[in-house]
């Protein structure tokens, strides 16, 4: 079976930064489609950045250079990072896979996702 599982957030401060966990199982993290995602209470899913199997990575233009995204291949896990904490990065963040990603990477359609890590950012 497929498993996301997200680790790293918790209660952080303005101005810190931030290094979060994605443990895949069930597939190899450089044969899918891999994204991080979050979602502020009473908000959409925002895309955050996303890596191809070539690992081509994308970002939004609003988080260029905010967020990095990386994998691990050998630990079969996917990374995001940044060093600029705001409160408003407070949210739920969210791994996600696909195998084919028939669509486009900022859109939340993938296949599998995490249970999801919240990050919560003291002013």
């Amino acid at each position: 079976d497929v498993q996301l599982v997200e680790s790293g957030g918790g209660s952080l401060q303005s101005g810190g930064s931030l290094r979060l966990s994605c443990v895949a199982s069930g597939f190899t993290v450089n044969a899918y489609y891999m994204a991080w995602f979050r979602q502020a209470p009473e908000k959409g899913r925002e895309f955050l950045a996303a890596v191809r199997p070539d690992r081509t990575t994308h970002y939004p233009d609003s988080k260029k250079g905010r967020f990095t995204i990386s994998r691990d291949n050998d630990k079969n896990t996917l990374y995001l990072e940044t060093d600029s904490l705001i409160p408003e990065d407070t949210a739920t963040y969210y791994c996600a896979a696909d195998p084919q990603a028939l669509f486009q990477l900022r859109q939340p359609l993938y296949r599998y996702w995490g249970q999801g890590t919240q990050v919560t950012v003291a002013s």
